[in-house]
């Protein structure tokens, strides 16, 4: 496994889709701020929450790109293709259990049926997170489609 290589594309796709991800909130694509959500993990302030927030999703990023790269070592295929079938998989989880799963263990966010509260401010993103508006899985999609291809074409052993 090419550990260098994950690590500098790894970087770059997570970076894509943290972007892409963030341009989308002010064209009413989404209301959906992962960072934040993420940052609301380890602090209630509010300011600090969205910079934790990078930090935890880009590390994530990385984390994943491992996962990708194991599975083009084992598959023998290194391929942009191959790399967006994967990233089908990972936003398929993200989006049915993995943002479900986040109700129950982030401590700032309200649980599914359950309006917010003094102390779990954040709305709970419900199925396939259509709770932060109808455009939301559709650009989550996109851009783990997209990070996917970058680590699927860049990735070379």
């Amino acid at each position: 496994m090419n550990i260098d290589n994950l690590l500098l594309w790894g970087f770059a796709a997570t970076i894509i889709l943290t972007i892409l991800l963030a341009a989308s909130r002010p064209l009413g694509f989404t209301r959906m701020d992962l960072p934040f959500i993420l940052g609301t993990l380890f602090t209630a302030n509010r300011n600090k929450a969205p910079w934790l927030g990078l930090l935890a999703h880009l590390t994530m990023g990385w984390l994943f790109a491992f996962i990708y790269g194991a599975a083009f070592e084992s598959s023998g295929l290194q391929t942009w293709w191959f790399g967006m079938a994967i990233g089908l998989v990972h936003v398929a989880f993200v989006l049915s259990v993995g943002l479900e799963i986040l109700t129950f263990i982030h401590p700032r966010m309200a649980r599914p049926f359950q309006g917010p509260t003094p102390t779990k401010q954040l709305e709970p993103p419900g199925i396939f997170a259509l709770n932060y508006g109808k455009g939301t899985p559709i650009v989550t999609l996109l851009g783990h489609l997209i990070y996917g291809a970058i680590l699927g074409f860049f990735y070379h052993t």
